[in-house]
């Protein structure tokens, strides 16, 4: 099975990119199933065809669908949110409308529209699943959860349990006021094993390709670069990036020749920054994307001969060097980050890092337990982030502020 992840800001195509490499792949045969985690749904309107919360076949080999929101908030959050909604009538919020927003939280919506990938998975049912997701703030937002989500089930959520387990009966004699059930802790559980599935398909280069949509703009290749700096920290494997609506050669009218010269100018960027990643450009097409017909033009234009199920670019996300003198170095791709951009942290075997405003915690390898972090650069074109441990637990110093070497 495949896993393709679609993202890019919002407006540059990504809906119809996605949508034509789903098309492109039942076309070859593959099984294949397309689905909308952005909240609001286009992958309806893209393949011209009215969509459901289940997987609807829209033509052989392909299923499309735009998942319901509420059944999946239901499935994955219900019990809890049944204990926040009474909790909220004891503190005096009656409105049902009110209590079911504010027992939502943020970003649980989308969330649980990407745990749709662990059912396509396990049901087994379909060769490759192209997601459609949402634009990149959000999914960014979304990729970074199971981590901050780990550190609280492995620090926080079995102390909490055990001290509610014990303080439940006395508490219950005294004060009315609703407490968690067990059933309320075995439904985060049950979501944090979702969620830690999801992480670990999503990272494995193997299963997952993450392909970054981009447009030859100013605006939208600034932040398809923090995009990939960002993907980079977080360890998901990137193998394309795409160039939508680029002015085919054959458009030759004046009215468009600057137009012309300035997307040149940044397909030169996106060519020189983004490497070694490849990069593929679609043209802007003389109508909208719309129906299985153009999707499918789209598709060849995007992907000519080549199976969209390959991966393009194979490319370890961190590793670990050892010194001639015994010192190791953790490196990490930062590719587009800037000094002032990284910022780090060791407590123990955790190390943050810190790149604009996303955070990343890693638990360190094995054969850096124990070792304190000595100083830390950003070094070579590539723009690695390279930071030293100590050749022993002794050892000891604060990481230097990533700087260029």
């Amino acid at each position: 099975m495949r896993i393709l992840f679609y993202t890019g800001k919002g407006g540059v195509g990504k809906t119809s990119i996605a949508a034509a490499t789903a098309v492109r792949c039942a076309d070859l045969g593959y099984r294949t199933v397309v689905l909308s985690t952005d909240l609001a749904h286009s992958l309806a309107d893209s393949l011209d065809v009215r969509l459901g919360p289940e997987p609807r076949e829209v033509t052989p080999h392909l299923w499309a669908q735009e998942t319901d929101i509420h059944h999946n908030l239901q499935t994955h959050w219900g019990t809890v949110q049944e204990w926040l909604t009474a909790l909220l009538a004891w503190q005096g919020v009656v409105d049902s409308l009110v209590a079911d927003e504010l027992t939502v939280l943020p970003g649980m919506d989308e969330l649980a529209n990407l745990l749709w990938i662990n059912r396509h998975r396990e049901a087994g049912s379909y060769d490759v699943i192209v997601v459609d997701a949402a634009p990149t703030g959000e999914t960014l937002r979304l990729l970074s959860f199971p981590d901050v989500l780990r550190w609280w089930m492995e620090h926080i959520f079995p102390v909490h349990r055990r001290a509610m387990g014990m303080a439940r009966p006395l508490m219950s004699a005294f004060v009315n006021v609703p407490l968690p059930s067990e059933r309320v802790y075995d439904n985060i559980k049950e979501l944090y094993a979702h969620l830690d599935q999801l992480h670990r398909m999503l990272v494995d280069p193997e299963l997952t390709s993450v392909r970054q949509v981009l447009n030859p703009e100013k605006m939208v290749v600034a932040e398809a670069q923090r995009t990939h700096a960002y993907l980079q920290l977080f360890g998901y494997p990137t193998d394309l990036v795409v160039v939508n609506r680029v002015l085919p050669p054959e458009v030759v009218d004046p009215f468009f020749a600057a137009w012309k010269d300035t997307q040149a100018t940044y397909l030169r960027q996106i060519a020189e920054g983004f490497q070694p990643l490849p990069i593929r450009t679609v043209p802007l097409f003389e109508n909208e994307v719309l129906g299985l017909g153009l999707l499918r033009r789209m598709g060849e234009a995007l992907y000519g001969r080549d199976d969209p199920t390959h991966i393009f670019f194979r490319g370890r996300t961190q590793t670990v060097e050892r010194g001639p003198d015994g010192t190791f170095e953790l490196v990490i791709p930062l590719q587009f980050a800037a000094r002032g951009d990284v910022q780090l942290r060791q407590t123990g075997d955790e190390l943050y890092v810190r790149v604009g405003a996303h955070r990343r915690h890693i638990v360190l390898p094995r054969a850096l337990a124990g070792r304190h972090a000595t100083g830390a650069k950003l070094d070579g074109p590539a723009r690695a982030l390279r930071v030293r441990f100590g050749s022993s637990a002794g050892d000891r110093a604060t990481p230097a502020p990533p700087g260029p070497r």
